[in-house]
């Protein structure tokens, strides 16, 4: 399970970037950080790579299926879902749970957001936070019907955590099914052994069973 100091990492960026875009106050603590404007953007690499302060109810990207409570709800199941099956294949690849705690670390970041960030900026219930996104990346042009891309989604570090532990996972488990198809192709290949050129060693035959003697 050391694969959750991972996911740990992620959380901890996550939410320090976002609470850098947002700005943060907790006089008791002496902590202030006025953060950017929401709606402001910032160049970073130009019109290529911009900082972008937005917040959405939704999940990864912007993608708005359903309310905020099923959201959260969801963030919830998944997240306890997936720390269980770590827990069960804590003796598989390592790449397969480092995709597994990537995944983790972005849903519990995207979770707090809607859980808890509602009520510590005083603007909605709890559960009912919006997930704050900054990432703004330049998109070539897309039209699909009547709908056009030219950038990217506004994202953070935990939508690009899910995103490429996915990604890992799927590589991860491909690389899987080849290396154990691999055995099998040895087995086949090592069921005759050779001792010389063009010569097998025969199978040995069956020794017959012989009956007990008297004394």
């Amino acid at each position: 399970m050391r694969v959750l100091i991972l996911s740990g990492i992620i959380i901890l960026c996550d939410q320090l970037t976002k609470l850098m875009v947002k700005g943060i106050h907790i006089p008791a603590l002496g902590i202030s950080w006025t953060g950017m404007p929401y709606g402001s953007s910032r160049p970073i690499l130009g019109d290529f790579f911009r900082l972008t302060y937005i917040e959405n109810p939704g999940m990864a990207f912007g993608i708005d299926v359903g309310g905020k409570l099923y959201f959260s709800i969801f963030s919830i199941i998944a997240s306890i879902a997936i720390v269980y099956y770590l827990y069960r294949t804590r003796h598989e690849r390592l790449g397969f749970r480092m995709a597994l705690a990537m995944i983790l670390g972005g849903a519990v970041g995207n979770l707090i957001d809607r859980v808890f960030y509602g009520v510590l900026f005083d603007d909605a219930p709890l559960f009912f936070g919006k997930v704050v996104d900054f990432f703004d990346l330049d998109f070539f042009n897309i039209t699909i019907g009547g709908y056009h891309m030219s950038r990217w989604p506004v994202f953070n570090i935990a939508d690009a955590s899910v995103t490429l532990g996915v990604l890992l996972l799927l590589f991860t488990h491909r690389t899987a099914i080849a290396h154990d198809e691999s055995p099998a192709v040895r087995q086949g290949g090592e069921a005759s052994v050779r001792t010389g050129p063009g010569q097998q060693t025969p199978p040995a035959p069956a020794r017959e069973p012989q009956p007990p003697t008297g004394e």
